[in-house]
């Protein structure tokens, strides 16, 4: 069995040490509407992270 996984949008944004309680809060929510988010620190600038939806 094939898990296909398809991003669905990609958003640079200000890393806030918070923000992987809303990142948690929607992969709760929205996982019946096969939906899944991801949050990463852009690897040049800590500031920075990438936050990605998904498709399941």
């Amino acid at each position: 069995m094939e898990s296909k996984i398809e991003v669905l949008q990609t958003v640079m944004i200000n890393y806030h040490p918070d923000l992987y309680k809303i990142v948690d809060a929607l992969n709760r929510t929205l996982k019946r509407k096969d939906l899944m988010f991801g949050l990463a620190l852009d690897p040049n600038d800590p500031k920075k992270a990438v936050f990605t939806i998904y498709r399941t």
